[in-house]
C-alpha cells in the first residue's frame, strides 16, 4: 500500500508539472504522481498509458519511477522511451492508449524536469493538475498488478513525417535540435528525406553543452544562422529541449518569427478561404490576424498556453493554431498536437512546392515596430488583479479598445500593447507593437503610466528612455 506524499506546491503548474531535480522534484514525487494519475485514468475507465522521456540526465530515473507507479496501480504501460514530446503524443494517438505522459523539462535549464499529460486525446491541465497533488496528498490510490510493454514507434513516426517531404528533393536545410530530445528523430529523418540536410547539435545531451534549447531567443539561433549561411541553405530549423517548439531562419540567416510562420501555414490550410477558424495566442502580431482574415480565414485570438490552445482548437474545429513561443498545432493531415518536427516538414513542403524564398516573403511583409516579450516580477497576490484595474480605468477612453481574452490587450491608434499574468511564474508579461517608431514610444509610455497607477515598478524596457525597440516584420 503506497503512502500519501505531499508535493512541493511549486511543482503543480497550470499546464504541467515542473521543478528542480533534487530540490523540489524527486523520484518519489514522480512515483506519487504516477499513482495519482493512475487513479484518475482508472476513474475514467482507462488502463493503457504511454510513457516517454526526454534527454535530460534525470529523465530515465523519473520515467522509471512513474512507470513503476502505474504498474503498481494495475495499468498497462506502453514504454515509448527516449524521444521528443510529439513522439509521445503520436504514440498515444496511433497505439490506442487512454493517456500519455512525457517526462520533460521542455526548454528549461538542465537542472529542471517535469511531466506533461494527456488523457482521452485531450490536454490535461489546470484543475486536473491540481487534483493530482490532492490525490497524492491523501494517498487515494488504486492497487493492482499491471505490465510494461515496449513499443518501438520512432521509425513509424519519422516515416510519417517524411511523407510531407515528397516534393522537397532539391531543398537544402540546416537542423539544430539543440542537443535535445528531437536529435535522434532528425538523424533518422536525414537518412530517408529527399534534399540535402545539415545537422548540428544532433547528439542528445541533457547538459545542453552548445546552447540553451529555447529557439524563441535569438542568441540560441546563432549557430543555426551560421550553418545556413555557410551551407547556402534554403532555411534552417531549430527545436526546443523536447521538440514541441520550432524556430526558423531564412536563407539569409534572418529569424522568421512564429506569427510570420503562421501566415505561411494559414495559406496552406485547405479550408482557409471558406472562413476556417485559425487560432493564435494573445501575444501574436495584429499582422497575423489581419492576414488570416485577408485569405478568407476566421482569426481567433486566444489565451497563451499550449494546453489552452489545444482545448480551443477542439472547441472550434480549427485546422491550425500557434503561439509566439513557437508551438504550432496542425490538424490537417496531422493530429492537432504541437509538433515542431511536423511543422518543420510541413514548412519544407510549402517552400519546395511553391518555390518560395523565405527571405523575400519576410521582406514583403509590412514593417512594424515592437518590443520583445517583457517579463517582470509581480507579487502573486497582485498579478491577476492588475489587468482588471487597467480595464476599469480605460473603460471610458475612446482611443482604447480593451480585449480581455488573457489579461488586457489594448488597441490604440498607434498600435497595441499587452499586459497579462504568467500562469507559471510570479511575473507579468508585456508587449507593445506599433506602426512606426514614434508610435512604439507612445505605447510604452501608455503602458508605463498604467503600471504606475497600479503602484507597480516599471521595467526598464518600457521606461521612456529605454531602448527596447526592435524592428521586424510580424514579430
Amino acid at each position: 500500500m503506497a503512502e500519501a506524499r505531499t508535493l512541493d506546491p511549486s511543482l503543480l503548474r497550470e499546464y504541467d508539472v515542473r521543478g528542480i531535480v533534487g530540490e523540489t522534484l524527486f523520484a518519489d514525487d514522480a512515483y506519487a504522481l504516477g499513482r495519482a494519475f493512475a487513479r484518475v485514468v482508472a476513474d475514467r475507465g482507462g488502463s493503457r498509458i504511454a510513457v516517454g522521456y526526454d534527454g535530460r540526465i534525470s529523465s530515465p530515473e523519473l520515467a522509471d519511477a512513474f512507470a513503476s507507479a502505474l504498474v503498481d496501480s494495475g495499468m498497462t504501460v506502453l514504454e515509448v522511451g527516449l524521444g521528443p514530446t510529439p513522439l509521445l503524443y503520436y504514440a498515444t494517438k496511433v497505439r490506442g492508449a487512454d493517456a500519455g505522459v512525457q517526462i520533460t523539462g521542455s526548454h528549461n535549464p538542465p537542472e529542471y524536469n517535469g511531466l506533461k499529460f494527456m488523457l482521452n486525446g485531450e490536454p490535461f491541465f489546470g484543475k486536473d493538475i491540481a487534483e493530482l497533488g490532492e490525490i497524492a496528498g491523501r494517498g487515494d490510490f488504486v492497487d493492482g498488478t499491471g505490465a510494461r510493454e515496449w513499443i518501438a514507434v520512432m521509425p513509424e513516426y519519422v516515416e510519417a513525417l517524411a511523407r510531407e517531404l515528397d516534393l522537397a528533393s532539391n531543398i537544402r536545410v540546416a537542423w539544430d535540435p539543440g542537443n535535445g530530445a528531437a536529435g535522434a528523430a532528425t538523424q533518422m529523418l536525414k537518412k530517408i528525406a529527399p534534399g540535402q540536410h545539415t545537422l548540428i547539435n544532433a547528439e542528445v545531451d541533457g547538459r545542453f553543452p552548445n546552447h540553451h534549447p529555447d529557439p524563441s531567443k535569438v542568441e540560441n539561433l546563432e549557430q543555426l544562422q551560421q550553418a545556413v549561411r555557410q551551407g547556402q541553405c534554403d532555411l534552417g530549423v531549430a527545436f526546443d529541449g523536447d521538440g514541441d517548439r520550432i524556430g526558423v531562419v531564412d536563407e539569409e540567416g534572418e529569424v522568421l518569427w512564429p506569427d510570420e510562420l503562421m501566415i505561411l501555414f494559414a495559406r496552406d490550410m485547405p479550408g482557409v478561404g471558406n472562413k476556417a477558424p485559425i487560432v493564435a495566442d494573445v501575444k501574436a502580431s495584429k499582422l497575423l490576424f489581419d492576414k488570416i482574415a485577408e485569405t478568407g480565414g476566421e482569426p481567433i485570438m486566444w489565451k497563451t498556453g499550449h494546453s489552452l490552445i489545444k482545448a480551443k482548437m477542439a472547441e472550434t474545429g480549427a485546422q491550425l493554431a500557434g503561439e509566439m513561443s513557437g508551438h504550432v498545432f496542425i490538424n490537417d493531415r496531422w493530429y492537432g498536437f504541437d509538433d515542431a518536427l511536423y511543422a518543420a516538414c510541413r514548412l519544407l513542403r510549402i517552400v519546395a512546392a511553391r518555390n518560395i524564398s523565405l527571405a523575400e516573403f519576410r521582406r514583403n511583409l509590412p514593417e512594424i515596430f515592437n518590443t520583445p516579450e517583457i517579463r517582470f516580477e509581480c507579487p502573486p497576490d497582485r498579478k491577476f488583479e492588475v489587468a482588471g484595474e487597467i480595464e476599469q480605468r480605460l473603460a471610458d477612453d475612446p482611443d482604447s479598445e480593451v480585449i480581455t481574452v488573457d489579461g488586457v490587450r489594448v488597441n490604440t491608434p498607434q498600435g497595441w500593447w499587452l499586459l497579462r499574468a504568467s500562469n507559471t511564474q510570479d511575473m507579468l508579461v508585456a508587449r507593445c507593437e506599433a506602426y512606426d517608431a514614434e508610435g512604439l514610444e507612445q505605447l510604452k509610455e501608455q503602458l508605463a503610466d498604467q503600471l504606475a497607477l497600479s503602484n507597480l515598478k516599471i521595467p526598464a524596457e518600457i521606461e521612456p528612455a529605454a531602448q527596447a525597440l526592435t524592428t521586424s516584420q510580424g514579430t
